[in-house]
């Protein structure tokens, strides 16, 4: 029976958005496999010090003594070479060929102003090696075509396995909206740390236009009122809440507390905040970025990413809502957008094109 190496090195990093889709990639696999449903033999290789999972019928195996890049180039290379490596976070050892590697977007070729200079020069390389010699998996149609048009490879050979949101069902902590203070439909809410990209500026300046005390909003992430000036946004007022990185039980609270979730993203591979929200009975205000749109389909509203004024009408709109027609309008196909996406789905993909690389 053929072996596929799962690449675990994003067991070693911060979990945001590209962990937590290995995370929940390697556990609907699990799951697939102790059904009988996978043609191949699973195994998680890790680095020395990486988090566990609790997994059933996949083996975990502690390889090496590197860390980082050079893990994956060298220690998990030689291991995954006796078999198919699968490698969920963005970036895989150049020197195999029997590999799938899932590059969430293209925001290092299409937003380099976002990073710095040493992670744009190392991924503008290491993603066109791996375009040419591994399958490229993704997570939406957006992504695909945003690939195909910055990398060696075909939109057609690109596979796509979105994100899932059945981990999204989380017991909320109500108690968070007391605890800081807030008052039910009182406020709206973003979520990300404090980069270009998350764009929380757009959601400052569409409150600023609101009227004074009308309602709060809650910036959810890792962020310092230090760097604000530093990083073009405007100064927080009484009406802005920074309580930092909050625990995922906390972020479904405040979701099912907010008049609304605001995603104001300039650019997305894919958005699970949005169907977090649905998830959470919280209607969603997103930016125009074309991988937000697919996602959420009508079940949001949109504005373009640096148009405040169009914003605050919208937050106007929900605060306005008082018979609660239009929040059950937008639930209702919500709910219908979080049917579309399972990880159990997309691992069942992803375990289909590491069977067809393993058959070369």
């Amino acid at each position: 029976m053929q072996t596929v190496f799962i690449n675990g090195r994003f067991l070693t990093q911060p979990v945001s958005g590209v962990q937590r889709y290995a995370q929940e990639i390697v556990t609907a696999l699990d799951a697939l496999a102790g059904d009988g449903a996978l043609p191949a033999r699973y195994v998680l290789l890790t680095p020395p010090g990486a988090r566990t999972l609790p997994l059933r019928h996949i083996e975990t195996r502690t390889i090496g003594k590197r860390a980082g890049h050079y893990w994956d180039q060298v220690d998990y290379a030689r291991a995954a070479s006796r078999g198919t490596a699968l490698c969920l976070a963005m970036t895989g050892p150049v020197a195999l060929r029997r590999q799938v590697v899932v590059i969430h977007d293209a925001a290092v070729q299409r937003h380099p102003e976002h990073f710095s200079k040493p992670y744009v020069f190392a991924h503008s390389w290491l993603d066109r090696l791996l375009a040419r010699r591994a399958v490229v998996a993704t997570v939406s149609e957006f992504s695909r075509r945003e690939l195909a048009d910055v990398l060696p490879v075909a939109a057609k050979d690109i596979v796509v396995a979105p994100n899932g949101a059945e981990h999204l069902s989380i017991a909320p902590d109500a108690g968070v909206v007391e605890r800081l203070g807030l008052s039910k439909g009182g406020y709206f809410l973003t979520l990300g740390n404090l980069t270009r990209n998350k764009n929380l500026a757009v959601a400052l300046r569409a409150l600023a236009r609101l009227e004074p005390g009308s309602a709060k909003l809650v910036a959810v992430g890792r962020m310092d009122r230090s760097v604000f000036g530093s990083a073009g946004l405007p100064e927080p007022g009484a009406d802005v809440l920074l309580p930092g990185r909050l625990d995922d039980a906390e972020v479904a609270g405040l979701m099912q507390g907010a008049r609304a979730l605001i995603f104001p993203s300039i650019y997305e591979g894919f958005g699970i905040p949005p169907l977090e929200a649905f998830v959470n009975e919280c209607p969603v205000l997103a930016s125009t970025a074309p991988a937000v749109q697919e996602v959420c389909g009508d079940a949001a509203d949109y504005f373009e990413p640096h148009d405040d004024a169009t914003l605050a009408r919208l937050m106007t709109m929900l605060l306005d809502d008082h018979d609660g027609a239009l929040r059950r309008d937008r639930l209702a196909k919500g709910a219908q957008r979080v049917a579309r996406y399972t990880w159990r789905g997309s691992a069942k993909i992803l375990a289909d094109a590491c069977a067809k690389v393993a058959a070369r």
